[in-house]
């Protein structure tokens, strides 16, 4: 069921990891890891604040390595953890780095509380030649047991039967 998918996410506690793992156990594809060059500190309340920093002034942070070519990938997923009620600034970097135009788009996001905020209207702007799929928001508590979750999303927005 490959056809050309593309896991990529950004994960800081593990959350959006385990998401992208359930999606990948059924749809298959490519999983890729966004990581910034520079790690974001182990405090979580240190993170928020830097987090609150980075997406208040736009900032992207460079990072470690990009996909070689988005052109083999008619659908990717994008994985965030929610900050701030949007993507976490490398998952802004990753977005701003691809072309994605043409491809479609499936966001999903983690949060802890603040649902998907505006995770898919930031990814809208930031991907215009794209189509973006109705997106899957889970708390982080739920993220461990979120497969029966996970499916019955995929089935929704029709990529799996």
């Amino acid at each position: 069921m490959d056809r050309g998918i593309l896991i990529a996410y950004f994960t800081w506690s593990g959350n959006t990891r385990r998401i992208a793992y359930f999606i990948h156990e059924v749809v298959g594809g490519t999983l890729f890891v966004i990581e910034p060059e520079t790690p974001y500190p182990h405090s979580y309340n240190l993170t928020l604040q830097q987090a609150k920093r980075e997406i208040q002034a736009g900032y992207k942070p460079p990072l470690r390595s990009k996909v070689d070519s988005c052109q083999p990938y008619e659908v990717i997923f994008v994985g965030s953890p929610n900050w701030w009620s949007t993507i976490a600034p490398p998952v802004a970097t990753f977005l701003s780095e691809h072309d994605l135009s043409g491809r479609t788009i499936v966001p999903f996001s983690t949060h802890g509380g603040g649902g998907q905020g505006r995770v898919i209207s930031d990814i809208k702007k930031l991907c215009p030649q794209s189509t973006v799929l109705e997106g899957l928001a889970v708390p982080g508590s739920e993220a461990k047991n979120a497969q029966s979750k996970v499916l019955a999303w995929l089935q929704k927005i029709g990529l799996i039967e």
